[in-house]
Formats: C-alpha cells, sequence, structure tokens
C-alpha cells in the first residue's frame, strides 16, 4: 500500500550525523513530506536558511544539504535547511519528476493561491521564515541544460551580491512575477542559485562547498564573506521564451515530421552567450512564430527577437539566452529559455 506523505511543514531539530543514511536515496526515502530542520550555531540569537528540492528533478541541493548534515560540522549561527518538494522527488525513478503529475509546480505558488496542497505547503514556508526572521536565505536549484552556475534576485543589492558571491560571479536581475520562493521573501536577503545541470558532479560540488560556506562563515555581509562584487556580472530583464499553447515541440539535430517547432538537442551550449543576428534557433512548420517571448509588463516581444526564412526560425537581433531546457516536455510546460541584457544598475 502507498503511503500518503504529510504535508504540514515542522521545524524540528536535526537528526544526528550516525543517524543519517550514507546514501542520498536512501536519505530521501527516510524522508515523510516536506521537511524542516534545524542544526544549532555557535550564535543562537541568529539563523541562516537554505531551502532546496523546491523542484523534484533538481537533486543537488538535496545531496549537499546531506553531504552537510553528515559531517557534523558546526555552523555559525542556526541553520535551517529546508527540502520541499519530497513527494515528486520520491516518486520512481527518483529525481525524475518536477513536480507531482496533475499538481501545481510549487516554485510557483509562494505568491499564492493557497487552495491547494502546493500552496499550503508554500504559505507554510513563509509563515517558517517570517517566524524565525533568518539574516538571510538561498533557494538551491539545478538546471535541466548546461550553465555555469549563477543566482537570481529581485535586486542586485549589495547584500544580494555578496550572498550570490558564495556560489558564482554572475547575478540575473528577474522582474518577473513567477511565484517563485524568492518573490515571496521580503524579510530578509533572498537569492536563488542555480548551480549547473542536475546529475552533474560539478553541480553537486558547488551546491555542496556553497552551502557549506554560507553557513559556516562567522558573517555573511559587511566584513563578513571577502567579497568583491564589482566583478559580478549583472544580467536584467529576463524575458520567457515559451512555446505557443498548442503547438507541438520537438529536440532534434534535424526537422521533425508533425513538429510546430524542432530545435536542436544541444541547444543549450549557447546558455550565457551572445546569439549573434541571423543564427538559426530551430525549424517552423505551419503559420506564423510558434515562440512566445513574454517581458515582464506579460507582453510578447517574440517579433523583436525572432524571425522566419522559410522553415528556420532565426535570430533577428543579437540576445543572450540562459536557463535553455533541451526537454521538451518541460519547455512545453514551463519555457524554452530565458533572454537576458548585460546592465549595470543605478541603484
Amino acid at each position: 500500500m502507498k503511503t500518503r506523505l504529510k504535508t504540514r511543514i515542522e521545524l524540528r531539530e536535526a537528526p544526528h550525523s550516525p543517524e543519517l543514511p550514507d546514501d542520498v536515496v536512501p536519505f530521501l526515502e527516510s524522508l515523510d513530506g516536506p521537511t524542516a530542520w534545524r542544526v544549532p550555531g555557535r550564535d543562537r540569537s541568529r539563523c541562516r536558511i537554505v531551502t532546496t528540492l523546491l523542484h523534484g528533478n533538481e537533486p543537488s541541493g538535496l545531496i549537499a544539504v546531506h553531504d552537510w548534515l553528515r559531517s557534523g560540522r558546526e555552523p555559525a549561527v542556526d541553520a535551517i535547511c529546508v527540502l520541499g518538494n519530497v513527494e515528486a522527488a520520491r516518486i520512481h525513478p527518483v529525481f525524475t519528476n518536477r513536480s507531482v503529475p496533475d499538481r501545481r509546480d510549487l516554485n510557483r505558488c509562494f505568491l499564492g493561491p493557497w487552495d491547494d496542497v502546493e500552496g499550503e505547503i508554500a504559505r507554510q514556508l513563509l509563515d517558517l521564515i517570517n517566524r524565525t526572521n533568518p539574516e538571510a536565505l538561498i533557494d538551491v536549484h539545478n538546471n535541466t541544460g548546461h550553465n555555469p552556475p549563477y543566482a537570481i534576485g529581485t535586486t542586485p543589492t549589495h547584500n544580494a551580491l555578496q550572498l550570490a558571491w558564495i556560489f558564482s560571479r554572475d547575478f540575473v536581475w528577474s522582474h518577473l512575477q513567477l511565484g517563485a520562493i524568492i518573490e515571496g521573501v521580503t524579510s530578509c536577503p533572498s537569492i536563488t542559485i542555480e548551480v549547473g545541470k542536475s546529475g552533474e558532479d560539478a553541480a553537486d560540488l558547488v551546491a555542496t562547498e556553497g552551502i557549506a560556506r554560507f553557513f559556516e562563515a562567522p558573517a555573511l555581509f559587511g566584513n563578513g564573506i571577502e567579497a568583491d562584487t564589482s566583478k559580478i556580472r549583472i544580467l536584467t530583464m529576463p524575458m520567457r521564451a515559451r512555446l505557443v499553447p498548442g503547438r507541438r515541440l520537438v529536440m532534434a539535430q534535424r526537422p521533425a515530421d508533425g513538429a510546430d517547432l524542432t530545435m536542436p538537442d544541444d541547444l543549450d551550449r549557447h546558455n550565457f552567450e551572445d546569439v549573434p543576428p541571423g543564427s538559426r534557433i530551430g525549424w517552423v512548420n505551419g503559420e506564423g512564430c510558434p515562440l512566445e517571448l513574454i517581458d515582464e509588463h506579460g507582453e510578447d516581444r517574440a517579433g523583436d527577437y525572432f524571425e522566419r526564412r522559410g522553415d528556420e526560425l532565426v535570430a533577428r537581433c543579437s540576445f543572450m539566452p540562459i536557463m535553455i531546457t533541451v526537454d521538451a516536455a518541460i519547455a512545453a510546460n514551463d519555457c524554452l529559455f530565458y533572454v537576458v541584457q548585460h546592465t549595470e544598475p543605478d541603484l
């Protein structure tokens, strides 16, 4: 009989290192739902939070938390580890489902509504954050394509850039309102960290080393982390490239029969690169452009950036894509990639 997982988030003391399974999969399967654990730090008056596994197919944060808990190291302040979408991650084969089938993406629920399972989990998590009053929050994710590690934040404040420095030298300044956790957290500096592609050792290492530094640094801001934030590249105005509803997408190296849009299955090699005008994005079939490019105002800017030349879709102007996915199902349900621009913020 399938065991129903709990949905209530209770902040509990973390198990001691010898009590934890050696391997991450038994560790995952020992969890009975969304989990919040506290590890007492040297300074009990402060705390920091790491959230991860909001998407069940992004295991690097879980691997890093498991590794850090098993190390038995003492954090500088109370460390709170939150493992979000345990139910999706535990669906076999493990780490293959972004969300529970036919239910909402948990990391699109932090602006409400709260009237389903994922909404209730998001509301409880925000309540926990407000109740514990952390000095900072890091949300750890993987990509489905090849990417260097980078941070995402709602404003490139000095504190946000110092947090980003722990993991990366790229900061994406997002104006989008998607319902992600960093949009719902307003009481402390918070950023998302995309550590790299799921299943790659390099991504696991970025998460493991970064989370350890985040929890163990005596101070994060001011003279805490020695960060030269002037060397962080800030990219702004992310626009979401997504498939027009009702169109069919295929990832392949040549036009696919029956596809409205065929995109190369190695397109993610262009992540964080400037794509010059005239570059082929893919092959199209049928009328019009099968891609939408939605800006922060909800306007479709696809016509400014892409054009059809025969059966090819090409770049009308230079642009930089990030978070390219080569998983057709994820691309159809969420988006294909984001478009960003270099910026020098006037803060």
